[in-house]
């Protein structure tokens, strides 16, 4: 998917989708649609495939959420709602929307939640808990998505597991370019976490006023490949190895500088144990997607392949397939397919 000649709603790009199935069996692709001055909404469209069972192209079917709410609003007239993850939540019994609402306070984690994908109704910010002495709602936040059943929590409590990426002050790529790589902060790098809302008795599924809490720090950048950020892709998915995590890392351009900040964005895959999720049973030392086709390395930011959906391929019988959805140097849309194998490779 490219931007669509003539359409003011994607002059500045279309990237960085939500993938899901929809009730009627069809897969639908929600793309942030940028217009001038970075104006984001999120769209639908509709994938198409060729013969053989291959995504090759999408139907625009217009857009589900534009930026309406103090939240997403910012004093100059932009505003964005960014870069959606889409999981069917069966407990809840909807599809949740995470994404980012770019306001006033800067990227904050919102949600959404639809029974159609068509229609739907926001559920405002994520709300945490306090984590230690640090004030979870007063810093930025991204990369949200949920996993698609209940999960227990560290304290074994019925709860849903919500992925996402605090933004730490002083850990930004940029911030430990220009403070010649040294990193101040005794905060961890842009890293993943897993945050857990305890789940109500009875058939309360609303989600509003929920708080978020028993934050864990997942995983941190590790690898030469990630080794300024990491951030969650595409939501999990349950695989015969476990939960699969397509996720992005972030590292130096060789033609980097402190004015001129520049980086690579490649993918990497997790394995997370199906039970307890904080434990991690495979990560990739080296990117599984890097960018190397001109449309991801020229674009509206060079270099940045940023996976945001996976769709198992269950439909043209083929479980251990996975097509992977991703933003290509935030102006186009590209899809991957990745095969899972009969054993993991060893770290």
């Amino acid at each position: 998917m490219e931007p669509e000649a003539g359409n003011e709603l994607e002059v500045e790009g279309v990237l960085n989708p939500a993938v899901t199935q929809g009730p009627d069996g069809e897969l639908y692709i929600f793309p942030r649609l940028v217009a001038k001055n970075n104006f984001s909404r999120i769209g639908i469209a509709r994938v198409k495939f060729n013969e053989i069972g291959d995504p090759v192209g999408v139907e625009r079917l217009g857009v589900v959420l534009e930026p309406e709410m103090d939240y997403e609003k910012r004093l100059n007239g932009a505003g964005g709602c960014e870069d959606p993850r889409i999981a069917y939540v069966a407990c809840v019994d909807h599809y949740i929307m995470t994404y980012t609402a770019y306001g006033p306070q800067g990227p904050r984690i919102a949600m959404a939640r639809s029974k159609d994908l068509f229609i739907w109704e926001r559920l405002g910010l994520v709300c945490f808990t306090p984590y230690e002495d640090v004030d979870f709602n007063g810093i930025d936040n991204k990369d949200a998505s949920f996993f698609p059943i209940d999960l227990p929590s560290p304290h074994q409590h019925r709860s849903l597991g919500m992925l996402n990426r605090p933004l730490f002050p002083k850990t930004r790529p940029e911030e430990i370019v220009q403070n010649d790589d040294i990193h101040e902060n005794d905060q961890p790098k842009e890293s993943i976490w897993i945050s857990y809302v305890n789940l109500k008795k009875g058939n309360d599924t609303s989600l509003e006023n929920a708080r978020f809490t028993s934050h864990h720090c997942l995983a941190h950048p590790e690898y030469a490949w990630e080794n300024l950020k990491i951030g969650g892709g595409a939501p999990p998915i349950l695989t015969k190895h476990g939960w699969l995590l397509v996720y992005h890392g972030v590292q130096k351009h060789e033609e980097c500088t402190k004015d001129q900040p520049a980086f690579y964005y490649s993918a990497g895959a997790m394995i997370l144990s199906e039970k307890k999720p904080q434990k991690i049973l495979y990560r990739s030392p080296e990117p599984i997607l890097i960018p190397d086709l001109p449309e991801e390395r020229i674009g509206t930011v060079g270099n940045v392949v940023f996976p945001t959906g996976t769709d198992r391929r269950d439909d043209i019988g083929q479980p251990n397939r996975i097509d992977v959805y991703y933003g290509m140097a935030d102006n186009k849309i590209g899809v991957a397919k990745m095969e899972i194998p009969d054993r993991l490779p060893e770290n």
